[in-house]
């Protein structure tokens, strides 16, 4: 195998594994930062190693021994072998020994309760959001500190710093890594759902810079809720996040013309959707809703997705169960976002006054009044009912509030059409 060759392997392998290997670490350490910190001298040894003896059989286990041995040799010389690091010493003495233990491969019987653990934690409320995020992308996505920097368009020296505080507050703050208790976890799972799914917004639609979309980023989202969903089969949110989530990305295909500029769901050729992620979000949501009565924002937001899911032109959009899905939606959220999105679903369903009328009261609220939407779907209404002028100085205001360069050219380039009268 070539240097490149096996480069992007290694890289590949340290995806997939990286995440069992710290979560593994982290039980035994009771420290996330010092299980990401040989974890991490596990993957530079790998580098100088693999290149000349080959990629080893099970690459995982591979690295996961040689992240324990690397521990125990740095905390014997620090001085600091606790005896909460005592199982660390114990299992290398029996993999010395010959003996067949657990640790011969990842797929042993602790490592579902050892990732879930590690998610519970990256994703802890005592972290802010933005923490919450990046430690999430580090210790369960394996992105490296200038990729989630790239990703959300921010310095690099912003996300070390985000990280290495995180690491310091769970740290300080003595969090627990284990699984809460039945009657904590509805809570944190709550947090959990939350960073995953703006980890997932940002790549669908992102806040700024000159791409409307990084895929990458639904990539990591998706593949972190796929695991959640398996280590907590009886969490109805949890199916319902990943089927939103799975249906939502079946559009990304269609969501930029060739020119990489925004193309509308009302506009897509449907027939760009990716069906096998539409079946793999219907399978998702038709679990969660065998789980749970009345259903969670999750699950109502990914019926809502099913809808357009079904349509086969957007024509044909049963816009009425819309506008009572996000009736649901928003008495379980009390969220003006979600209003707004009902006053579209209104708009289409029973005209653009109708919609109008929704959205003109959050005008006036405020509560919105930064939000670059309020005044593009405002514009989309006035358009619609034929007040151009109206609609123009609405998509200019869009245009404006926006952060995202893609979307800035779209709103102007809507504006310029009511001008033009050809709106």
């Amino acid at each position: 195998m070539e240097g490149a060759d096996i480069s992007r392997s290694i890289d590949a392998i340290w995806r997939i594994e990286s995440s069992k290997v710290i979560a593994s670490l982290a039980r035994m350490l009771r420290d996330v930062g010092l299980a990401e910190e040989f974890a991490q001298d596990a993957l530079v040894t790998a580098l100088e190693q693999w290149p000349r003896t080959g990629i080893p059989d099970r690459p995982g286990a591979w690295l996961l021994t040689t992240a324990r041995h690397r521990a125990i040799d740095q905390l014997r010389r620090r001085g600091t072998l606790s005896r909460t690091h005592e199982m660390l010493g114990r299992e290398s003495d029996m993999e010395q020994n010959g003996s067949n233990q657990p640790f011969d491969s990842l797929a042993h019987e602790g490592i579902d309760d050892d990732l879930l653990r590690l998610i519970f934690v990256a994703c802890h409320p005592v972290l802010p959001s933005d923490a919450r995020t990046a430690l999430t992308l580090r210790l369960l996505g394996g992105l490296t500190t200038a990729e989630i920097a790239r990703a959300f368009l921010v310095p690099e020296p912003t996300i070390s710093q985000r990280i290495v505080r995180a690491k310091r507050t769970l740290r300080e703050a003595n969090v627990e890594f284990g699984i809460p208790s039945p009657g904590k976890r509805q809570a944190r799972i709550a947090s959990v759902l939350e960073v995953i799914y703006l980890i997932f917004n940002e790549g669908y639609a992102a806040t700024s810079g000159g791409d409307w979309m990084r895929p990458g980023l639904c990539e990591e989202a998706l593949r972190i809720g796929r695991i959640l969903a398996e280590l907590t089969p009886q969490e109805a949110e949890v199916h319902g996040l990943v089927a939103l989530m799975e249906i939502q990305a079946s559009r990304l295909g269609a969501r930029v013309d060739a020119r990489g500029d925004p193309v509308l769901i009302l506009d897509q050729d449907r027939t760009r959707w990716n069906r096998l992620l539409i079946q793999r979000g219907l399978s998702a949501l038709t679990r969660g809703e065998a789980l749970a009565q009345p259903h969670g924002p999750y699950l109502l937001q990914a019926q809502i997705a099913a809808c357009h899911a079904g349509a086969a032109a957007s024509a044909n959009t049963d816009w009425s169960r819309i506008e009572r899905l996000y009736d649901a939606l928003a008495k379980v959220t009390g969220s003006p976002i979600v209003e707004l999105n009902r006053a579209v679903a209104v708009g289409m369903a029973r005209g653009p006054a109708a919609g109008l009328a929704l959205a003109d009261r959050l005008r006036d609220d405020g509560a919105l009044e930064s939000y670059y939407l309020l005044p593009s779907v405002r514009g989309d209404l006035l358009q619609k009912l034929g007040r151009v002028d109206e609609a123009r100085g609405e998509f200019e205001r869009a245009a404006n509030l926006t952060k995202n360069e893609r979307e800035r050219t779209l709103l102007q380039r809507r504006a310029d059409a009511c001008t033009r009268g050809t709106a």
